[in-house]
């Protein structure tokens, strides 16, 4: 029996699991501070040396398809349903078109309004609630909504820049406006792959629960993705200049490599861990806190038109926003969480000593 001063093991247990997750919040930081590095670097690689946006990114997901298949084998073990297959070829072609609107929107937005926009996809709260959750949080994720169409607005106006941001007023020098703000129609483009990119998501979740099983059919994901921006690539490499042939590409620049490793292979496998150990999903106020370190170190690294309180209120503005998006969706997998939590502890508890 134990004493009333004695903590219980449940207690014990609830400090240690902080501790346990310190390794993999830190793995999860490196993992999106070297992808976000690798997004800066194929900005200013595509943005100096004028490639052609589509022929980049077949040649990003060509090598980056051979080692998904390489590592995960889907061939092998048991035989993949028609089912299964069928949806992962059809999210091979939404992340095909994915990353012709984020390339799109890197070269018009730069990375910084690029990044923020993938954290779009938390719209998908909106409208499950709009058509399938229930009418008491509705007005929630309307506020929610509301609050991310306001951040963007604000980061279409030029507020994460020193250029046009009212609350820039450190220095005597004026600032030369030489680039206009953002028009609505090139904020879209981010916006609408960052939707695109939480359709894809969404897909490969209701496709497969099984980990092992959902790092197969990614492999097939990314393979359909190359097999279907392979004919835009031919055809934009035979009528585009001589610049955008793949003979002028350079696969040994660190904008090619970083983006085949840490911004395709490498972060699948961070978004992983995050989401199976540290319950931590992409379109989650966390995971944009983690998106605003590092991207604030990288623009003062790469010195960029960079206002750092403007940014921070756009910032909090969109994490408020997703907060109040995801609001039935987080309480759920809470309830699930804990759920599991107490299935675990009577397992053990029913256990002989």
């Amino acid at each position: 029996m134990l004493s009333p001063k004695e903590p219980s093991p449940d207690s014990r247990s609830a400090r240690r699991m902080p501790i346990r997750q310190t390794p993999l919040q830190i793995i999860h930081i490196v993992g999106n501070f070297m992808r976000i590095w690798s997004v800066y670097s194929l900005y200013h690689h595509l943005s100096q040396r004028g490639d052609s946006v589509i022929l980049f990114m077949f040649c990003c997901l060509v090598p980056a398809s051979l080692i998904f298949l390489f590592l995960q084998k889907p061939w092998k073990g048991r035989p993949l349903p028609n089912s299964q297959v069928a949806p992962t070829i059809i999210n091979g072609a939404i992340m095909a078109l994915f990353l012709i609107l984020w390339g799109r929107g890197l070269l018009s937005c730069g990375p910084l309004v690029t990044l923020l926009a993938e954290y779009a996809g938390a719209v998908l709260g909106v409208l499950s609630a709009l058509f399938y959750g229930r009418r008491v949080s509705l007005w929630k994720k309307l506020g929610g909504l509301f609050a991310m169409a306001a951040s963007f607005y604000f980061l279409s106006m030029g507020w994460a820049t020193r250029t046009y941001s009212p609350f820039y007023s450190f220095g005597s020098e004026p600032v030369a406006q030489t680039k206009q703000p953002l028009q609505i129609k090139e904020i879209t483009v981010p916006i609408l792959a960052g939707i695109l990119s939480a359709v894809r998501r969404v897909m490969a979740r209701r496709v497969s629960l099984k980990n092992q099983l959902k790092r197969r059919l990614h492999a097939i994901t990314v393979a359909s993705a190359a097999c279907f921006l392979f004919p835009l690539a031919m055809w934009d490499s035979i009528l585009g200049s001589d610049s955008n042939s793949i003979a002028n590409l350079h696969f040994t620049s660190w904008a090619y490599l970083s983006t085949v490793l840490f911004g395709i292979v490498f972060i699948y496998y961070i978004d992983n861990l995050a989401e199976e150990r540290l319950h931590l999903v992409f379109s989650s106020p966390r995971h944009l806190v983690v998106a605003t370190g590092c991207i604030i170190v990288m623009e003062i690294l790469y010195k960029m038109d960079f206002s750092p309180l403007g940014f921070l209120i756009c910032s909090l503005v969109l994490a408020l926003g997703i907060f109040e998006a995801t609001s039935l969706e987080r309480s759920k997998r809470g309830y699930l969480d804990s759920q599991e939590i107490t299935e675990a502890t009577l397992k053990m508890s029913s256990l002989p000593s």
